[in-house]
């Protein structure tokens, strides 16, 4: 979308990362990682604007993976960051997460809460080294928040519930009646780009969902009616859910198997809460506003996941 908007644009991308997807994108790449200060420097050294998305999102893996990348990743990159002579912009994706899952969605004036998941935890680490860095040396920086983001090369809420559909293994909590403040892909870009151009965003943290108010149950259905599956059939209560998901955590981690357990507490805190979080202050600070519905998201993606199985790929 940069390169759409006639932008030259530099990325840093791992040594093992598959970049055949930008093959038809000019694109200068930079390979490192955010533990590699050289690289670090190389990506950034002419950059105006830089869009901070790199962390591990997942809901599942070791404690130091979540450290390194969420936190000394971000802290490394703002030490390149302070060093970069052209730079006027310093976007950091964050997360609602970082409220703590309240019952209630929040506006950005409510603190960081320790939920005592590591996601949760290293995010909230991550957007206090920002704070510090534009507090105590002056780096333009503006945050977003971003909730429920899904659509083509979505992993959490395109691929894995693609996957879940079809193996019948997809849960609702509470009968799937938590709004989900799902985002599309295209909308939360459009509001990156919107943010990091406005002088009126430095030293600003905005939510950024979709505003539709749609639930779990409504996502499930659109998207296994497009992907010709069948909707999800187990509910769990909340409660239950979370006594299950620590059971699971507790056995996974004592064993030390391989992959994720079944239900992970943040799974169950992002399907059994609501995720809409208010976005009217990204409405009137920079005009937010997320014009992709929830059917046309879900058909675009599913799309997107069809074009990838088909025999021609």
């Amino acid at each position: 979308m940069l390169h759409e908007r006639g932008e030259e644009v530099v990325i840093l991308a791992r040594a093992t990362s598959d970049l055949r997807h930008l093959s038809s994108t000019p694109v200068r790449v930079v390979r490192g990682s955010l533990s590699d200060q050289a690289a670090l420097q190389e990506a950034v050294k002419d950059v105006e604007i830089i869009f901070h998305c790199a962390a591990c999102s997942t809901d599942w893996a070791p404690s130091q993976t979540y450290l390194e990348a969420n936190v000394i990743g971000t802290q490394n990159l703002i030490s390149a960051a302070r060093r970069a002579p052209r730079l006027h912009r310093f976007l950091h994706v964050s997360t609602t997460d970082i409220y703590g899952y309240p019952q209630v969605p929040c506006t950005e004036e409510h603190p960081f809460t320790d939920a005592g998941l590591p996601y949760n935890q290293t995010k909230g680490r991550a957007e206090a080294a920002v704070w510090k860095a534009h507090q105590e040396s002056g780096i333009p920086i503006t945050i977003v928040r971003p909730a429920t983001i899904y659509g083509p090369r979505g992993k959490d809420f395109t691929q894995e519930i693609a996957t879940l559909l079809r193996q019948r293994l997809m849960a609702y909590i509470d009968k799937g009646t938590a709004p989900g403040g799902f985002t599309y892909v295209d909308s939360v870009v459009q509001a990156m780009f919107d943010a990091a151009a406005s002088p009126h965003t430095i030293g600003q943290a905005y939510n950024i969902a979709g505003g539709t108010g749609a639930t779990w149950e409504e996502y499930a259905t659109l998207f296994a009616k497009q992907l010709g599956a069948k909707p999800p059939w187990i509910n769990l209560s909340f409660t239950a859910a979370m006594a299950l998901a620590r059971l699971f955590e507790t056995v996974h981690g004592g064993l030390r198997l391989r992959g994720r357990p079944l239900l992970t507490r943040h799974a169950v805190y992002l399907l059994g809460r609501n995720q809409e979080f208010p976005i009217a202050k990204a409405k009137s600070s920079f005009g937010f506003s997320p014009n992709i519905s929830l059917e046309e998201g879900i058909d675009r993606s599913v799309a997107w996941l069809k074009s990838r199985e088909s025999p021609e790929r």
